[in-house]
């Protein structure tokens, strides 16, 4: 198997770090099972900044695209969002609050990049959905909750989905730069060549390009179970294939 490593050059090489334990040339333990602890620690930031950022959007996009009032801020903050640097946000919490722990810090921030891509989804779900069964909906009586939450809310979760996959991909890729404030993930072999190598450097790569992989084709998954049969059905092969990788015919129009 070392042989076979070897032949590979320094991709060879980061594979073997990855389930391989050695001492690097200060003598502390890396690769292997030391991997574990920053996985885990990479794991735990990517979950925070995505519930937080799911608390806040998910909401407000729906009651957004509910009213189909304010649909300059759920297009604003999209691009605001594209626009302001990852490393950019992480100083500014740092700077106004440097009292907070340095993970509190990093998830605000990462929460801050998740929340355009769930929120601009949820409202264009919303206002995507069919305005017949809406209308029908309050025709029966139904409240402005009921309406979001029992037929808005389902027709809209493919898109949402498609958000939500948009921003886990990007979190669990920015949180890599999370060692530059003290947050110890993934990304530390990234920024500390001199402790883990050229070799721990790409085997970390590899880790965490795997990891957005697995979150692309997982909530792929689930973005196509939770699409209602009717939209199946009611859409072609094309449609169904743009449903799952999470694409609109339809785009947000913005103002030149």
């Amino acid at each position: 198997m070392s042989a076979t490593f070897a032949a590979l050059g320094e991709f060879g090489d980061a594979i073997s770090f990855i389930f391989t334990e050695r001492e690097n040339q200060r003598g502390s333990p890396v690769g292997g099972a030391q991997n574990l602890p920053l996985l885990w620690e990479h794991l735990k930031l990517t979950a925070a900044a995505m519930g937080l950022a799911l608390v806040i959007a998910l909401p407000l996009g729906l009651i957004l695209g509910h009213t189909g009032r304010f649909s300059f801020l759920a297009i604003s903050t999209s691009n605001v969002g594209r626009a302001v640097p990852s490393v950019a946000l992480i100083a500014l919490f740092i700077a106004f609050f440097p009292s907070s722990p340095e993970f509190l810090n990093v998830t605000l921030a990462l929460a801050l990049l998740a929340i355009p891509p769930i929120l601009t989804n949820a409202y264009v779900g919303v206002r995507q959905t069919d305005r017949d069964a809406v209308d029908a909906a309050r025709g029966m009586g139904l409240s402005g909750a009921q309406v979001i939450r029992q037929v808005e809310l389902p027709l809209a979760l493919p898109l949402i989905f498609g958000g939500i996959k948009t921003s886990t991909v990007n979190v669990i890729a920015t949180a890599t730069i999370a060692p530059l404030v003290g947050v110890v993930t993934l990304g530390d072999p990234l920024v500390a060549a001199s402790v883990y190598g050229r070799e721990g450097q790409i085997g970390a790569s590899i880790i965490v390009a795997a990891l957005a992989i697995a979150a692309e084709v997982g909530l792929s998954a689930v973005q196509r179970a939770v699409t209602p049969a009717g939209i199946k059905l009611a859409r072609g092969p094309e449609d169904r294939a743009r449903t799952r990788f999470g694409l609109s015919k339809r785009r947000i129009q913005t103002a030149p």
